[in-house]
């Protein structure tokens, strides 16, 4: 079961860029999240269970869904680490598994309304839809 794991690990790495072991854990991301309320696992702590390789709790959390895909965590680490990026590596993994979407394309239509942003629709199919 340890190499399975190690192998969601290296394709979540792989598959988003970030190269974890550079986060200090400074905490900069978290504090500058704007769902950090809504969150049980925040960047910082993200980052490092990636790392850690503690993948599967972050794979059950709702903070997949949680994470606005802003980038303000990207924008203030000091040194490069991108956990949004990561945050969705982890959700597209949670999605390639058969079933386990959070949403599923047919539910999208009844979410239209006329103030949703076109934008909103098209990142939603990207990312629900893989």
């Amino acid at each position: 079961m340890h190499n399975s794991n190690d192998n969601v690990r290296s394709e979540i790495i792989r598959r988003s860029g970030v190269n974890p072991v550079k986060c200090m854990r400074c905490g900069k991301c978290t504090a500058t999240c704007p769902a950090f309320d809504t969150m049980e696992y925040h960047p910082h702590q993200f980052v490092y269970m990636v790392e850690s390789g503690d993948i599967e709790p972050l794979m059950n959390s709702q903070s997949l869904y949680q994470c606005l895909t802003c980038f303000a965590c990207v924008d203030r680490c000091p040194r490069g680490v991108e956990p949004a990026k990561l945050v969705e590596a982890v959700r597209l993994e949670v999605i390639r598994k058969q079933g386990a979407n959070h949403m599923k394309p047919d539910h999208i239509p009844a979410m239209v309304t006329e103030d949703l942003p076109q934008q909103a629709i098209v990142s939603a199919l990207r990312k629900y839809t893989k």
